[in-house]
């Protein structure tokens, strides 16, 4: 009868362990869930990072998207997606841009910097082998819009030609959809930075 007692206590001590487990799985799931539907519904995606185009061509501001992708794949290191999701959540919409520790903000954009060039490797091979090609330098910054007017929430790689933030025009240009009016303030918040806070951008040459 002791042999049984034991090998019933046993079984219920590993059970009650085994319901914990499936409760907490189960907690932890429904959380999860709960977080999903609550960045659906704000539209809000601070794990995921866009690298947008931006540009002024004949008098219309085009912004284009040249690429998407999950922020742990960009910055490859926990931390690092920690502290840029950290400090966009505290962008507003008098300053969209993502204001990163002057000792870190290289390390960032230069995950951002390694997915654009090797989205534009062409060209650079196509320069060594002598082949003609087109440059130009852009600048690069992260930036969190949350005006009322952006349709989804994400930290966005803004790119913009250098030659193009330096002598941003004092109106706003037509846009392609009112809702883009809110990305002629962060370029404007852009032009501003460029002159006082230098260490948020990221200059580079890419070649077509």
């Amino acid at each position: 009868m002791g042999l049984l007692d034991d090998v019933g206590t046993a079984l219920k001590d590993h059970g009650a362990k085994i319901l914990l487990s499936v409760a907490g799985l189960a907690a932890g799931a429904l959380w999860g869930r709960w977080r999903a539907r609550r960045k659906w519904a704000r539209r809000e995606f601070l794990d995921r990072l866009n690298v947008s185009l931006n540009t002024i061509e004949h008098g219309w501001l085009r912004l284009r998207t040249l690429l998407e992708k999950d922020a742990h794949e960009v910055f490859l290191n926990q931390t690092a997606v920690r502290m840029v999701q950290e400090v966009a959540a505290r962008c507003t919409e008098a300053d969209p841009l993502l204001d990163l520790p002057a000792d870190d903000a290289w390390f960032v954009l230069n995950g951002v910097l390694n997915e654009i060039s090797e989205k534009f490797a062409d060209g650079l091979l196509r320069r060594d082998m002598g082949l003609p090609v087109t440059g130009c330098r852009y600048l690069m910054c992260l930036t969190f819009e949350v005006a009322g007017s952006v349709r989804t929430r994400k930290v966005r790689a803004m790119l913009v030609r250098k030659d193009v933030l330096e002598a941003l025009p004092a109106e706003c240009p037509a846009l392609e959809s009112p809702n883009h009016v809110t990305r002629w303030s962060t370029l404007q918040a852009m032009a501003r930075a460029w002159g006082t806070r230098k260490h948020l951008f990221q200059e580079l040459e890419l070649l077509a």
